[in-house]
């Protein structure tokens, strides 16, 4: 063990060198970053630093850029493009002010770095996203705006559902996220590349008790609305807790907003703690197996008729003006 740690060391001794080296002679011929000279440098030889993740596409890259919530080790733009224009070349001029050494693959090895995924021709080496403790998430009480919407996230396990669902929440105007630590799926690449970098800007917050936190904002005057799929009549005379549709709700107290994972909904004991449950019901009689919603298609739905009652939501603006003199 001790010998495996001593060649460790010596292999990242050597990359760090290696980089330091070719920045410095590369400084002395006045190069820039990604220019000729780094394109010949192989990414092979440089070992990747412990505790960095590849992160990948356009808008992720850009937006954590911007976010400078992560320490970035190394840009890597795809070579053989004609040039970089718009948000590329801003990506290049972040990243060579901010000195992030700027390598130039080939297509093919980005493919492989990426394991397939679609990057846009643009990765970046950087540290990894975690969510914040809850407690830093503030202690927002129903005596401020009446029209507070929090989403609570219990379980969520496929990262690109997650992605879809943080994009949604930040489009539609959620004022925090909050998700349960156990079980759900980490803040990875896969999860930024699906929310189109919207994670990089949000706040997210988690909790190792989603009941708990529930509980406690019920007691500060918070609604706490659960969601189920499509309820049969049996589940509704069953249900101790009333069941709405969306449609139906009106939003005039500060809510709690609280979806489940992907198969098996919300669990038993979050459900419990809830006040209500939201359902979207369907336009016509379906089969078996096809009486719920992918979680991130429900979340928009849901989202969409909550946060179309709040006061100057764009819908409102534009029928608003529609509704003026014809000329």
């Amino acid at each position: 063990m001790r010998l495996l740690s001593t060649l460790k060391a010596a292999t990242r001794c050597c990359s760090d060198q290696l980089v330091a080296s070719f920045f410095t002679q590369a400084a002395r011929r006045r190069l820039q970053p990604g220019g000729e000279e780094l394109r010949r440098l192989r990414l092979d030889d440089l070992a990747s630093a412990p505790r960095l993740e590849l992160l990948f596409g356009l808008s992720p890259c850009l937006l954590a850029l911007r976010a400078a919530r992560r320490r970035v080790a190394r840009l890597l733009l795809q070579v053989g493009r004609a040039g970089l224009h718009g948000e590329r070349a801003e990506l290049l001029r972040a990243a060579e002010a901010r000195g992030i050494p700027v390598l130039r693959p080939r297509r093919q090895k980005l493919d492989a770095l990426c394991h397939y995924q679609v990057h846009q021709g643009v990765c970046m080496e950087v540290t990894p996203l975690r969510p914040r403790p809850y407690t830093e998430a503030g202690e927002a009480g129903p005596s401020g705006d009446p029209q507070q919407l929090w989403l609570a996230l219990e379980g969520l396990q496929d990262p690109r559902n997650l992605g879809a669902v943080l994009r949604t929440a930040h489009f539609l105007g959620v004022d925090k996220i909050i998700t349960s630590r156990r079980n759900s799926c980490p803040l990875t690449p896969v999860v930024s590349k699906a929310s189109a970098g919207a994670v990089e800007v949000m706040d997210v917050f988690s909790t190792d008790d989603l009941t708990g936190f529930l509980q406690a904002k019920a007691q500060q005057g918070w609604l706490v609305a659960g969601t189920v799929s499509s309820p049969v009549p049996e589940i509704s005379q069953s249900s101790e807790i009333p069941i709405t549709s969306c449609r139906e709700f009106l939003w005039d107290r500060p809510t709690l907003l609280v979806l489940g994972s992907e198969g098996s909904g919300l669990s038993q004991e979050v459900q419990a703690s809830c006040q209500l449950l939201l359902t979207i019901l369907p336009g016509r009689q379906l089969p078996p197996g096809l009486e719920s919603l992918n979680v991130s298609v429900a979340t928009g739905i849901l989202l969409h008729s909550i946060c179309s009652q709040r006061k100057g939501f764009p819908a409102e603006e534009e029928s608003t003006t529609s509704l003026g003199p014809s000329s």
